[in-house]
């Protein structure tokens, strides 16, 4: 009976915005957070106090998805009203103006490296918006970038998921760097199969047999150099093979190499003149350059940002609230209770790169002061609802995360383990998925998810490095259906009470991956 309680609001959630005539997310996020307490209260005993700090904490927590979402907005917003992003798709249009050699080097290449410096849900937010600036149609667009931001998120922001998301487990640097080899060839696998249903969804499957080799080498490019990185490092795998597929990409693209040329239309004799395509991939430029330098650990500016030396202390009771000299913002034991939240504002890439490098625009492209109104209050008016749906989606976590045990997100997982025993292999995969689902984050899903993991794998007697890898796979995999990520781009693009048609449609590529990561699982133990 637990587990059907537990389940019974995911299902709920699932049918109202999957329905004919569905509900908006932020109506039924929240109302199903609600349905959630209830069965906290009523039938798990949960402590009133202890749900009630849980339901601030998850509504304060909205502060990082939304702020994230507003910088990747006003960046949106500037190269738009600017006219820099007319440029860049003219730019785009010049290398080839085939659209599955463009849908490749913007939604597979250049967000796959973006997705290695930073994470958070970046690239699509990024790469989404050149897409439509380039006449694609804005809802194919984002199921396209959702299921595209796949592979690279295991090792996204240098490795976070990796090497912060396991670090609950004790396991050893040589176990960390096995895990890391087989979750790289297995979203490498997997490369080969999601990406043609991602391009499915914006362009016709003929299009995609026609251009069939150029796809095969565009994924190779960032996949190949991902493996090979993944052998003995765990932080770089996605930049370094975004980084080379992007350039590579291009190459092939601009000679031709694998494409169609009858669906290849003659390109513009429109010259654009090097300082003009310098200027508008310079914020670009900008952006990945300060997510690497504020998200490599030996450089020592991560460590400056997260500095939690205390600023400002004010206490009230047992609850705090604290401000670091790195503008961390704290408030410890909510209500008294174990319940605790941080916005991280110098660190969260909201201000920092968003936010500068939308200033720095300003001036480079010349922006009057009406633009920059103009670009500020589009931002502000796309953000009021996405905002309601982001705090019942984490308030909705919060509670389902609370009772120890005896969660109802812990005892989902503990009924599919009980299900398959030692066939775990098969599903394990799709338990990642579950938490970045619930989450928006692989890094929060193998934090969850990681120990149950490692406990069933030793339970059941399979190979902890496999089971760690088909959750790493999992956690990345689940990136398409997670209900923040999707709230996030179709907010950058304007795109409203899609949710459920989205998740309709990126449930496609998420079973295609997991049945790939449950033929690895079986080809992995044979052997």
């Amino acid at each position: 009976m637990n587990t059907i309680l537990s389940a019974l609001p995911i299902v709920l959630l699932i049918w109202v915005m999957t329905k004919r005539n569905p509900v908006p997310s932020h109506i039924a996020l929240p109302t199903v957070a609600v349905l959630v307490a209830f069965i906290q209260l009523v039938f798990f005993q949960a402590d009133t106090g202890l749900l009630s700090a849980n339901v601030i904490a998850g509504a304060l927590s909205v502060l990082t998805p939304i702020s994230i979402v507003a910088g990747a907005i006003l960046l949106n917003r500037v190269m738009f009203f600017s006219g820099a992003e007319a440029v860049l798709s003219q730019w785009l249009k010049s290398i080839s103006s085939n659209k599955v050699a463009q849908l490749m080097i913007i939604g597979w290449a250049f967000a796959f490296m973006i997705e290695g410096a930073s994470g958070f849900g970046t690239p699509a937010a990024i790469a989404a918006p050149i897409l439509v600036g380039l006449g694609f149609p804005a809802i194919p667009v984002a199921i396209f970038a959702l299921a595209m931001n796949t592979v690279p998120v295991s090792f996204g922001a240098v490795g976070t998921p990796i090497w912060f998301g396991l670090s609950g487990l004790s396991l050893s640097e040589m176990q960390l760097m096995e895990i890391a080899k087989q979750t790289a060839l297995l979203n490498s696998l997997a490369a080969l199969v999601v990406p043609f249903i991602a391009l499915s969804f914006v362009v016709k499957w003929r299009d995609i047999r026609q251009n069939v080799l150029f796809i095969l080498l565009s994924i190779l490019s960032c996949t190949v150099p991902y493996v090979v990185f993944a052998q003995w490092n765990y932080e770089f795998p996605s930049l370094i093979g975004g980084a080379v597929g992007l350039g590579l990409s291009v190459l092939l693209a601009k000679q031709g190499v694998g494409l169609n040329k009858s669906a290849t239309t003659e390109l513009s004799d429109k010259v654009i003149e090097v300082k003009t395509i310098m200027k508008v991939f310079l914020p670009f430029a900008l952006l990945i350059a300060i997510l690497v330098v504020t998200r490599i650990p030996q450089l020592g500016v991560k460590a400056l940002l997260n500095d939690m030396t205390p600023w400002f202390t004010w206490h009230v009771g047992d609850a705090g609230f604290e401000v670091s000299q790195a503008l961390v913002f704290s408030i410890n034991n909510i209500l008294g209770m174990d319940v605790n939240w941080q916005y991280k504002s110098l660190y969260v890439p909201a201000v920092i790169p968003f936010l500068i490098v939308s200033l720095i625009c300003i001036p480079l492209f010349g922006m009057s002061r009406v633009l920059v109104v103009t670009s500020l209050r589009d931002t502000g008016r796309r953000l009021f609802l996405p905002m309601l749906s982001l705090i019942g989606a984490l308030v909705m976590v919060n509670l389902m995360m609370q009772g120890g045990s005896q969660a109802p997100m812990l005892l989902l997982a503990q009924a599919f383990s009980g299900l398959l025993g030692d066939s775990w292999g098969y599903a394990a995969a799709l338990l990642g998925a579950l938490g970045s689902f619930f989450s928006g984050s692989a890094t929060v899903s193998n934090l969850t998810f990681g120990g149950i993991q490692l406990g069933i794998a030793e339970k059941v007697g399979l190979p902890v490095s496999l089971v760690l890898a088909l959750q790493s796979a999992g956690a990345a995999m689940g990136n398409m259906v997670c209900i923040n990520n999707i709230i996030a781009v179709s907010t950058i693009l304007g795109v409203s009470n899609k949710e459920g048609f989205i998740i309709k449609r990126t449930i496609i590529p998420l079973f295609a991956y997991a049945l790939v990561a449950a033929l690895f699982s079986i080809v992995s133990l044979a052997l």
